[in-house]
């Protein structure tokens, strides 16, 4: 049911708690889990210009996902991972809705209510626009 299941990451305390859902999700159906770190262009800026070389870019980035890695690394589950550039509501509905994926499992933010009625949050404008079951873990 649940075999391809796509997993937002962003380093923060919701994505770590997602990423657990996710990797028991899989293990109950052997499944397989990949992991996306969407990069805005203002962050992406910064690494360029904050950074000698693409590989430490490459690092800093996998950095900031380091616990979500260190989770599924310790679990059982076949995981890859993938950094994707954009905006990151967009990001993640083009890319879920393009590959498939039986589950989308993403954290929730503590927006307070005028940002969430004036901007949304991402896990919001995902849960309405992705294509497949969408996980919202608080």
């Amino acid at each position: 049911m649940y075999n391809k299941i796509l997993l937002a990451s962003d380093g923060s305390e919701h994505s770590i708690r997602s990423a657990k859902h996710a990797i028991e999700l899989a293990k109950n159906f052997n499944g397989t889990i990949e992991v996306v770190y969407v990069i805005d262009g203002q962050s992406s800026k910064n690494d360029v210009l904050q950074s000698a070389s693409k590989y430490e870019i490459e690092l800093k980035r996998k950095e900031k996902i380091k616990a979500v890695l260190d989770l599924l690394g310790e679990s059982s589950v076949e995981y890859e991972v993938k950094l994707l550039h954009g905006e990151p509501g967009p990001t993640l509905i083009e890319f879920a809705n393009a590959n498939n994926f039986d589950c989308l499992v993403i954290g929730s933010r503590g927006l307070n209510k005028l940002q969430t009625m004036i901007l949304g949050s991402v896990s919001h404008k995902v849960a309405k626009h992705v294509e497949c079951p969408v996980l919202i873990v608080k």
